[in-house]
């Protein structure tokens, strides 16, 4: 059973109990990414998540990654476009200090000049290696053609541009914005003992509150636009990806989508899995994704071939749009789209570190948590109608597309560069 404490400060706490394990995972997540970012922080809210690692007032990296090591624990974290999260997976018996270590990390990190400045050559490292693998490359591309006026369209890992200009002052004027305890939350699922959640409360209810006149930011609302980016690179595929307009994260039809998503290219059964890899034999990647954010979202499809097939896989996937677009869904497909997503989703939930990660990101975006059997009930209510008119509804709307290629592959497709 999944609790939920709230701590004076605004701070909160959601717990899962998982009496069987004999580990604990912990999370300190933030609601701070790179969508709130201004232009000249892009890539900082990423940059802060490798900084805290460097070295607190009492800890050195070193010594943080030896407390870790010595404890059989793995400590990491990752930035999106709407949220940071520090989190570990440690035995019972260390529960609470590793968490002393995140709290060490997260709130009395020092930011070495020194330190900072040997980061800044390690993300720009990051940066260069998602440039040199296309088919990561092209998804970026996409999401700067769905959103060009908008940070959540922009790299969470910024710039070399704008890397090369953090400082301390930057860093703790972004950190003093964003990680405030009314935007934090920290979940724990595993086998812990019960004055685990009074310990966490010591050890957070102390961070300060924000203050009450403070204003608010304006609630911004993503605008999509269908754009064309075009990346030419002497490589031997070409790497495709269509953007279409999605469903927020809190969007009812929600569920609608992950079924959509599984019968288009979500699982091995799907339409372009099927039509493309296994039908006509022309590519080894396709596949499909729908990304949720609070107030946007993307369903994207992608592709990668050799330059002669690119035109081919291009209208194949423009046929299988076509005909989902026109309600060519069966019942059987979407049958099948229910016991997939239920099996993922449930499958999905077996240990601690799972539990964590679902809790932490719905106290976080939601503030409330749908049980199991809610998730696998609405699934199950989803009808072919609603399937085919969702389909209908985000498929036929103008979509965005990039795409890294070779000069001569991309004649065809007539993009404006």
């Amino acid at each position: 059973m999944i609790g939920t404490h709230k701590c004076t400060n605004g701070i909160r706490i959601v717990y899962e109990q998982m009496p069987y394990t004999r580990s604990v995972a912990l999370g300190v997540w933030v609601e701070a990414g790179s969508a709130d970012e201004h232009a000249a922080e892009a890539g900082i809210a990423h940059f802060i998540e490798h900084m805290l690692f460097k070295g607190t007032a009492s800890r050195t990296a070193r010594t943080i990654a030896e407390q870790f090591d010595r404890m059989g624990g793995d400590l990491n974290a990752f930035t999106s476009k709407e949220m940071t999260c520090f989190h570990a997976t440690v035995l019972k018996e260390h529960a609470e200090k590793a968490l002393t270590i995140i709290e060490d990390m997260v709130f009395h990190s020092v930011f070495d000049p020194e330190e900072l400045e040997k980061e800044k050559s390690v993300v720009l490292e990051e940066i260069a290696t998602v440039e040199d693998t296309p088919d990561d490359d092209v998804h970026e591309l996409l999401w700067l053609a769905m959103y060009p006026n908008d940070s959540i369209g922009k790299p969470v890992l910024g710039s070399a541009e704008t890397i090369a200009s953090f400082d301390k002052k930057a860093i703790q004027s972004y950190m003093e914005r964003m990680y405030k305890p009314e935007r934090i939350v920290i979940s724990v699922a595993g086998n812990y003992d019960d004055n685990f959640i009074s310990f966490i409360e010591r050890k957070f209810g102390s961070v300060k509150r924000a203050s009450e006149t403070e204003k608010v930011q304006a609630l911004r609302i993503p605008q999509f636009h269908g754009q064309d980016r075009l990346k030419k690179k002497d490589i031997e595929q070409a790497h495709l990806c269509l953007g279409f307009p999605g469903l927020p994260i809190d969007e009812e039809r929600i569920y609608e989508v992950a079924l959509l998503d599984s019968i288009i290219g979500g699982s091995m059964s799907s339409r372009l899995f099927q039509e493309v890899r296994e039908a006509r034999g022309l590519a080894y990647s396709i596949y499909s994704y729908h990304a949720s954010y609070r107030h946007a979202g993307a369903f994207v499809i992608y592709g990668g071939t050799s330059p002669e097939k690119t035109e081919e896989l291009y209208d194949t996937i423009h046929e299988v749009i076509h005909s989902l677009r026109q309600g060519d869904i069966t019942a059987q497909e979407v049958k099948n789209a229910k016991a997939q997503v239920k099996g993922e989703f449930l499958l999905g939930l077996e240990t601690a570190e799972s539990r964590m990660y679902r809790n932490g990101k719905n106290e976080l975006l939601f503030g409330e948590h749908k049980t199991i059997d809610e998730v696998v009930s609405r699934l199950s209510a989803v009808d072919r109608v609603g399937v085919q008119q969702l389909a209908a509804d985000i498929l036929g709307q103008n979509h965005a597309r990039s795409i890294i290629a070779r000069d001569q592959t991309v004649d065809f497709l007539e993009f404006d560069e």
